[in-house]
């Protein structure tokens, strides 16, 4: 069987997902002036970071521990025992400004504007017209006409503004000079109390605090791509300032067993939070992935995608739904998946039988000792407990050549400390009533 030209049906999309399986092909990085790098940038390197991605056109820490002492699985520890610390600049954050920022901000995203109150944050999406992901930002509501969009990886700042061409609305769109970072794991509220003081306890999940940590403005979320408690710290003017924070949570953090790591994909998923352009991208409809909670019913406002994804919800309702997979979780077997995956690797029905299926983001779940992962399958084998077959690399498998079984489960695989608002919906069975 020849899987470098796959036959998962994906004639549902304009562009289909690549899914030859090139496996592992090890480069090196340019660093050149075309894209960008960070403030905290070299503060990354001084904590070794070896090895780094792009996201949002910007340079992304994706390795500090060497392999050789562990790697991710070290980082892990950290995260889920004590405290961490995240250079997560690329998380671009787009201002929109102005008396009709509510109303843009309302007719982009899918959920109700106007229900946010000031100083909080929403987990959004927003849609094209076709009703596919364009991003999937945290959207932090500073004030009545101030609105940060703290982007996933894709460029939405121009859509934005090709939204608004014509000053259809009165508001300015632009990039600001804030950079984030992450503070996550079960001590991250300690530190953060050295930081700030007693306030850290009382800065509610999705909530905002604004303060200065070393004298320098910034803004505070509890919120974070881990399910563990954590927060973000969104620094202000952050090309003059980035080496007075990062010193300060690094200074603080030594007393809690602080570690500088990269984000933790295996924890993520674990909490079923997806990663843009990886589970989802601008042909996925939220339906497809889960997502159907940030399309209200009630939600009377006009906005971009809304005709296309009403639709789409009348044909799934009447058992026709508009795409062919549907993002599922799985467990599966093999040897423990350590690190990223180069490909999105190939799901079979049956050992033999070509793949049907294509796995999105694995990994090793120490705490359920197995291999999982979000996947897309037919929609018609969705139902938990469904069989399929996995084909692994051979470093990850018992014997080369032979898929792993797999089987779909719930999702999120464990519960989380900080649950997301989809796992908040899913514990009082509204997850897929709105």
């Amino acid at each position: 069987m020849n899987y470098n030209v796959p036959s998962v049906d994906q004639s549902d999309r304009l562009v289909p997902i690549n899914l030859r399986q090139s496996g592992p092909t090890p480069v090196e990085m340019l660093i050149d002036t075309r894209v960008r790098k960070s403030p905290y940038w070299a503060l990354s390197m001084e904590h070794g970071c070896w090895r780094a991605s792009v996201y949002n056109r910007m340079y992304h820490p994706r390795g500090y521990v060497p392999r050789e002492e562990g790697g991710m699985s070290v980082e892990y520890e950290s995260l889920v025992n004590d405290v961490t610390l995240w250079n997560v600049a690329v998380e671009r954050q787009i201002q929109v400004k102005g008396p009709d920022a509510e109303k843009f901000v309302d007719f982009v995203i899918t959920r109700d504007a106007t229900r946010i109150p000031v100083m909080r944050a929403r987990y959004v999406i927003l849609c094209n017209e076709s009703g596919g992901i364009l991003n999937d930002p945290v959207l932090l509501r500073l004030a009545e006409d101030e609105f940060w969009f703290s982007l996933s990886d894709s460029d939405l700042m121009l859509w934005l503004q090709g939204v608004n061409v014509g000053r259809r609305f009165d508001v300015d769109i632009a990039e600001i000079d804030v950079a984030p970072v992450q503070i996550q794991g079960p001590k991250s509220v300690d530190l953060l109390e050295d930081l700030i003081g007693p306030v850290a306890r009382e800065i509610p999940s999705y909530g905002l605090h604004a303060t200065q940590i070393a004298g320098r403005d910034v803004v505070i979320s509890q919120t974070g791509f881990t399910g563990e408690k954590g927060y973000e710290v969104y620094l202000r003017d952050a090309t003059q300032h980035a080496e007075d924070l990062w010193s300060a949570v690094v200074g603080a953090g030594d007393r809690h067993r602080l570690r500088v790591v990269a984000p933790a994909h295996h924890r993520r998923i674990a909490a079923g939070i997806l990663s843009w352009g990886q589970d989802m991208d601008v042909e996925t409809l939220p339906f497809q992935v889960n997502l159907g909670y940030q399309v209200p019913r009630m939600k009377s406002a006009n906005y971009i995608g809304k005709a296309a994804l009403e639709s789409a919800r009348a044909q799934i309702e009447a058992g026709r739904p508009p795409y062919r997979t549907q993002l599922v979780g799985l467990k599966l077997g093999g040897r423990p998946i350590d690190d990223y995956a180069p490909d999105f690797w190939l799901i079979s029905a049956n050992p033999e039988d070509k793949p049907v299926g294509y796995i999105t983001s694995p990994w090793y779940s120490p705490e359920l000792e197995c291999n999982i992962a979000l996947a897309h399958v037919p929609v018609e084998s969705t139902a938990l407990g469904t069989e399929f077959w996995v084909h692994l690399p051979d470093q990850y498998v018992e014997n080369p050549g032979i898929p792993e079984r797999a089987e779909v489960v719930e999702v999120p695989f464990r519960p989380s400390v900080n649950p997301n608002q989809r796992e908040i919906l899913k514990q009082k069975g509204l997850d897929s009533a709105l």
